[in-house]
């Protein structure tokens, strides 16, 4: 499952809100939010998540992250984002990053696959995002 989240500063701090795919504007901090349902343990999973074109990430050094229970590789490319992970137990997780907007428009997000690398028939994916930015 991937949802899209708008991050607002308030003075109650930081605000997450869903998005509807119109209230973007240039400009603006999304969080994209990556949740994983596995009923077995995993070895060797690759998540390639795809960016729509008017954003940017911004983590764009790859590096080895610990989030959520789930250590993992994330490396930045330039349509999307990929995750390596050694082992992922049964259960739920979570993978979290940060993209800003750049240009307005129209835009798929894309979708975001999962798959073992030594088992490919353990394969799912998410469905797309429609975003539109003003």
């Amino acid at each position: 499952d991937k949802k899209i989240y708008k991050i607002e500063n308030t003075v109650n701090g930081k605000v997450k809100t869903e998005i509807s795919g119109t209230d973007i504007k240039v400009g603006d901090l999304l969080e994209v939010s990556l949740n994983i349902s596995t009923d077995r343990n995993l070895e060797f999973v690759h998540i390639k998540d795809l960016r729509g074109s008017g954003t940017e990430p911004m983590d764009v050094l790859s590096e080895y992250k610990w989030q959520n229970g789930l250590g993992y590789y994330q490396s930045t490319r330039d349509a999307a984002t990929h995750f390596f992970i050694d082992n992922m137990a049964k259960g739920i997780y979570q993978i979290n990053y940060t993209l800003k907007v750049e240009q307005a428009g129209i835009y798929s997000n894309g979708t975001a696959a999962v798959q073992c690398m030594y088992a490919p028939e353990f394969t799912s994916h998410s469905g797309g995002i429609r975003v539109s930015v003003e």
